[in-house]
């Protein structure tokens, strides 16, 4: 584990922040796993952060509480969209992370299209 991201391994969120074509940021808490120092977020392809990302990929994370409030410090980074074994093992890890509400969060994300996993880099 990289000491980089050890700080996170008790943390149920972190607060994403992409930044928008004017860099203007914007600030998302999101669920996330750690392997082998890289951080993964799942989300689906018609959402902000995965446009935001496209057009930037520099970031910022910051482990936080369930509607964002901050509780560590904010540590840069760079994200890059996972390839498809990558992929796997997030949703795997997800799984085993939140349980039954990932596999709740995981139906519903079905029906929006499949998933897209954000992996960054600190």
């Amino acid at each position: 584990m990289s000491d980089k991201t050890s700080y996170l391994l008790d943390q149920k969120y972190i607060n994403l922040e992409t930044y928008r074509k004017s860099g203007k940021q914007v600030c998302t808490p999101v669920w996330f796993v750690v392997d082998k120092g890289t951080i993964y977020v799942i989300t689906t392809k018609e959402t902000g952060k995965v446009k935001r990302l496209q057009n930037n990929q520099n970031v910022k994370i910051a482990p936080c509480g369930f509607r964002g409030e901050i509780k560590g410090e904010w540590v840069s980074g760079t994200a890059k969209f996972a390839e498809k074994d990558e992929m796997e093992n997030a949703l795997k890890l997800r799984k085993k992370k939140y349980g039954l509400q990932a596999r709740l969060v995981g139906s519903l994300v079905a029906r929006k299209g499949g998933p897209v996993v954000i992996a960054i880099s600190i």
